[in-house]
């Protein structure tokens, strides 16, 4: 003889307060780290030109070389423009900042320029000259800005044997 098991037919509730409390939690906190992980990318191109091309005569090519004893600003084809050497202890950003200035208002279509890194150069060196060459902070209608200097970084090494030459003011 068999016996009927009377199953008990009950719909249990489910208790989704504890999942609803994690998802009020975590999803503010995934938004708002969001805004602050952006990560900064710093496009860069590499000097030299295509086979067959020359540089036009009058052009200024211009490049900075960064090396442990300071900064030096120059034009390829005419020499030293400005040298900078450091400032206790620290590289001259500011001075760099002001020259670079100076030659864009003379050259204002310009944007390329070449950064030439020694090898005993720190990265976060490095990083900040090139943020110094792209732009400057600039004061327009009573807020900061950045201007543009010379967005169009290229970087090359620069000799091991390379010394600053004197400490011209020019520009």
């Amino acid at each position: 003889m068999r016996r009927k098991h009377r199953r008990l037919a009950s719909n249990p509730e489910l208790d989704i307060t504890p999942f609803l409390n994690l998802m009020i939690v975590l999803v503010p906190v995934l938004l708002l780290g969001m805004v602050f992980s952006q990560i900064r990318m710093i496009e860069l191109n590499f000097p030299g030109m295509e086979a067959g091309e020359a540089p036009e005569a009058e052009e200024l090519r211009l490049v900075v070389a960064l090396i442990p004893e300071g900064l030096e600003v120059l034009d390829s084809e005419r020499g030293v423009i400005r040298t900078l050497p450091l400032v206790e202890g620290e590289q001259d950003f500011d001075g760099l900042r002001e020259t670079l200035k100076q030659i864009k208002e003379r050259v204002p279509d310009k944007t390329d320029i070449v950064l030439e890194v020694g090898p005993d150069v720190d990265y976060q060196t490095l990083v900040t000259t090139m943020d110094t060459l792209r732009s400057y902070p600039a004061v327009v209608a009573a807020s900061v800005v950045e201007g543009e200097l010379f967005p169009d970084v290229a970087l090359a090494d620069a000799p091991e044997d390379r010394m600053l030459t004197g400490t011209g003011e020019g520009a």
